[in-house]
């Protein structure tokens, strides 16, 4: 059995690979991802935990699960909140194979999709990149879009501009130039992609500011109560998501101009399945503005332990 703490995980994971197995894994139909359990974790003298268990197997190959905490009595010890781990085992004999580090494989993975809807969505000749938000998921979808498209200047927003201009020095080299900015309206204008990856409850992409041909990543928003893109950027772009049902039931971004009336079902132009099995095509002209909506999706872990299994094991 092999246990890979978040540096391995993260090294086991290259994008071009990574990219590619999510694709072979949205286009296979021998998947399955029934639905996550949620236990309470009873704490004495504290809020209570929550555990969530998230299995998912391919038949004759793998099956995991994903188990993540939540413990809000953490912070008050500044420890994490919230921590995972994924279990990989055979899915001949049930023999565990490897103990992954949970963010380290929800980062690679997240990223990843972001990079494979891109791949259909996104002009092939984006150059510019525009980063909304400097959390732990910038680095790793700058470095994701950069390895589906020729990414050469990156542009990173935060709402705390040293953050930001920090992360830029960090990722800056000699053909990936990074810089930070604080006109946010100037930056989307002159960009090609525009990734968001924030916690912001009101948007912050404002639809007025699109240029055509834009292709648009949003990833943050993890809630109904989130948003990162306003109404206008809605009904301007075609909307692709990972999967149809999470989106709609969990992402605001999706669920609120819904219920406002402001888009319907049939905006939703399809999801990864649809992309990858060839059932809908994706950017359809130039001037076009695509829209990516992320929220996450079980196959995305599997297919990632498997990798970064197969990496470690045979190089």
């Amino acid at each position: 059995m092999r246990v890979l703490g978040y540096n391995e995980t993260v090294a086991a994971l290259e994008f071009p690979a990574l990219v590619e197995a999510l694709r072979q894994a949205f286009r296979a139909r021998n998947i399955e991802t029934p639905s996550a359990e949620l236990h309470t974790i009873p704490v004495p003298n504290g809020p209570n935990g929550s555990l969530v268990l998230l299995p998912t197997w391919q038949a004759g190959k793998h099956f995991g699960v994903k188990m993540t905490t939540t413990f809000p009595g953490n912070i008050a010890q500044h420890r994490p909140a919230r921590l995972g781990t994924y279990l990989l085992c055979d899915g001949k004999t049930g023999e565990t194979l490897a103990i992954l580090d949970g963010p380290g494989l929800t980062a690679r993975r997240t990223a990843a999709a972001s990079a494979l809807a891109a791949s259909y969505l996104a002009r092939s000749d984006c150059e510019r990149l525009l980063m909304i938000g400097t959390g732990n998921l910038a680095a790793h979808l700058i470095e994701a879009h950069a390895s589906v498209r020729p990414i050469h200047n990156v542009l990173v927003w935060g709402r705390d501009h040293d953050k930001a201009a920090r992360l830029a020095k960090r990722l800056d080299r000699r053909n990936l130039k990074v810089a930070a900015t604080t006109n946010l309206e100037k930056a989307v204008r002159g960009a090609q992609i525009i990734c968001c990856a924030t916690s912001s409850r009101e948007p912050i992409l404002m639809g007025e500011w699109l240029p055509e041909g834009v292709h648009i990543d949003l990833v943050g928003g993890r809630s109904r109560q989130m948003r990162e893109a306003d109404d206008v950027t809605m009904t301007k772009a075609r909307i692709f998501v990972d999967t149809r049902d999470a989106a709609v039931s969990e992402a605001g971004d999706i669920a609120a101009p819904m219920e406002a009336g402001i888009i319907t079902d049939h905006d939703i132009a399809g999801d990864l399945f649809d992309l990858t099995r060839g059932d809908r095509a994706g950017r359809r002209f130039n001037t076009q503005i695509t829209l990516f909506k992320s929220v996450g999706h079980s196959l995305e872990d599997l297919a990632g332990a498997s990798l970064a299994l197969d990496t470690v094991v045979n190089g």
